[in-house]
């Protein structure tokens, strides 16, 4: 049975990548079975290479293919930020301050001109392939003028997608990955990791 690393410690994470591969072919483990693995620095300045670092770092130790994400909010009012420093915004990993920051910065930006998207990269690099797979996935919508909702993390709450008429945070689990940018970005990745993959 061949092995693939998802380089994340979130285990629900893992299990939305889980559904893709065939169980019988793929044991698939995360970095909670690699507990030594030290921290990885995302030194990057884009999702992609943000993705890219975690997965050669990972890839390049076990020798195993490993697939790493890397994803964020852009806000058009802000010029793209807070990007790839979305976890971090206001410190560190701090969902709350990261909220509170935004509707800071954005405060007084009028409701059509807060438009946003969250945005996944996805890549998947193997020892046995020079070349990584790629793919990206988004979702569009607003920064609400408050947070709504109790589900969801990071800046769910204040992510309010126009068609479904809520924000994320309100939204069940399975209402959320039939939209969300990682949602779609693993959608991306099913359809190409078996033209890819070599093992």
């Amino acid at each position: 049975m061949q092995e693939i690393i998802i380089a994340t410690k979130n285990p629900n994470k893992a299990k939305e990548f889980k559904k893709i591969f065939d169980t019988e072919r793929f044991e698939i483990k995360t970095l909670l079975d690699f507990p030594d693995f030290p921290d990885i620095k995302e030194t990057g300045t884009t999702f992609e290479e943000n993705a890219t670092i975690k997965a050669h770092a990972v890839m390049d130790k076990y020798q195993l293919p490993t697939i790493a994400d890397d994803s964020g909010l852009s806000v058009d009012a802000l010029f793209g930020q807070p990007g790839v420093r979305s976890a971090r915004y206001a410190g560190d990993h701090n969902d709350a301050a990261n909220n509170a920051k935004l509707l800071s910065e954005i405060g007084g930006t009028p409701e059509e001109k807060r438009t946003a998207k969250f945005i996944t990269v996805l890549v998947f690099a193997n020892p046995n392939n020079p070349t990584d797979l790629v793919v990206s996935g988004e979702v569009k919508g607003r920064i609400a003028m408050f947070p709504k909702g109790d589900d969801g993390f990071g800046y769910d709450p204040l992510f309010y997608v126009p068609e479904k008429g809520k924000t994320m945070a309100e939204m069940t689990l399975d209402e959320k990955n039939s939209i969300s940018h990682r949602g779609n970005a693993i959608r991306e990745l099913e359809k190409k990791w078996q033209d890819w993959i070599i093992l």
